[in-house]
């Protein structure tokens, strides 16, 4: 039923506002934690990446943050986690710490140039997630990839992100190529991309 320009199901007007660096809008190889707070405050998160596997496509933090929340079965894997783990996804605070690009978007014919960069890209996203997990933070997804981790590359990777997440900072075990554990080096290693969207 309508009641003048509104119908009487319709929910409260209110407004919400987005702020976000332009940097997030550049396209390339990311990777990026998602840190959501359901309305009982059990902050539950995703780790994810940019750099497809169908396509030689590059996108931007940007263009996978609706992606991620909107209800396309192919893309939508945050919003099916947090509907999994019993969330409402409309109903949560959201947080986007992305780190990039850490490779910009292939440019070479063919797939080679692209596939390699994904490859390193992956990797790393698995071994971040391992280690978000391992801290003790709720990570929604299991990052399943078999392709060898570039360790002193990785090393710059948390340096970066344990701005956002001090704990890896600490002398924890840093997870290795081959699915083992190693020690974490030292810090001071360069200076690695910031972080944006914090």
């Amino acid at each position: 039923m309508a009641v003048g320009s509104r119908t009487s199901d319709a929910a409260p007007l209110a407004i919400h506002e987005v702020r976000f660096e332009g940097g997030v809008l550049q396209r390339g190889f990311w990777l990026y934690v998602w840190e959501v707070t359901p309305t009982d405050k059990t902050q539950l998160y995703y780790v994810g990446r940019t750099g497809d596997s169908s396509s030689t496509n590059a996108q931007s933090p940007f263009n996978r943050m609706g992606q991620h929340l909107g209800f396309a079965k192919n893309s939508n894997m945050l919003r099916r986690h947090l509907i999994q783990h019993g969330a409402v996804p409309e109903s949560c605070a959201f947080r986007l710490i992305a780190l990039g690009p850490i490779e910009l978007e292939a440019r070479a014919p063919g797939r080679r140039e692209h596939d390699q960069r994904r490859d390193l890209v992956a990797a790393m996203e698995k071994a971040l997630a391992e280690l978000l997990a391992s801290s003790g933070l709720t990570v929604m997804n299991r990052v399943a990839c078999r392709k060898p981790l570039d360790v002193e590359r990785f090393a710059h990777v948390r340096v970066a992100f344990s701005t956002a997440f001090p704990q890896l900072a600490t002398d924890s075990p840093m997870v290795n190529g081959s699915g083992g554990r190693r020690s974490a080096p030292e810090p001071g290693l360069g200076t690695a991309p910031g972080i944006a969207g914090k």
